[in-house]
């Protein structure tokens, strides 16, 4: 799987469109598997910095342990309503804990959010990410798509 910085070298023109949408709101939306193997979704922040895509959460939170028994998530950047709509990103792969107190420090910092007691903290290894968006005219969806190792593929509804 790819870090961030892996998906942006390999398809830079889509990786700036999912920044932007991802970054266009703070709440981004969460999805891991539950241990029955069911769905949950969680509110989450997301953060894209020093060449990976990161999340942390408070101690204990079913995403937090969800992800440690499964690491596959997919994460949803969250839209606005129409007419305002510009687009969604979507990313998917697998998320590692990290546990290195010194890494944690570094991160949340960059992240603006110094570490003020226990945390989770999840790196991301990238298998796929997609963006949807309005084509010009506005009448159909235009969908690019990146899976590690694969050229951008786009599609239109």
């Amino acid at each position: 799987m790819a870090t961030w910085q892996a998906f942006e070298d390999a398809a830079p023109q889509l990786a700036q469109a999912a920044r932007e949408l991802l970054d266009a709101r703070v709440h981004k939306t969460l999805a891991t598997l539950r241990a029955d193997g069911s769905p949950r979704i969680s509110g989450i922040e997301a953060h894209v910095l020093l060449g990976e895509l990161w999340f942390g959460s408070m101690p204990n939170a079913r995403k937090a342990l969800d992800l440690r028994r499964d690491p596959r998530f997919s994460l949803h950047s969250g839209s606005k309503d129409p007419p305002g709509w510009r687009g969604d990103a979507k990313v998917g792969g697998r998320a590692e804990e990290i546990t290195d107190p010194e890494r944690m420090r570094e991160v949340f910092e960059a992240m603006g959010h110094p570490q003020s007691g226990p945390a989770h903290l999840f790196r991301c290894d990238i298998a796929e990410v997609a963006t949807v968006r309005l084509g010009e005219p506005a009448d159909d969806l235009v969908i690019q798509m990146w899976r590690e190792g694969e050229a951008v593929r786009e599609m239109r509804r």
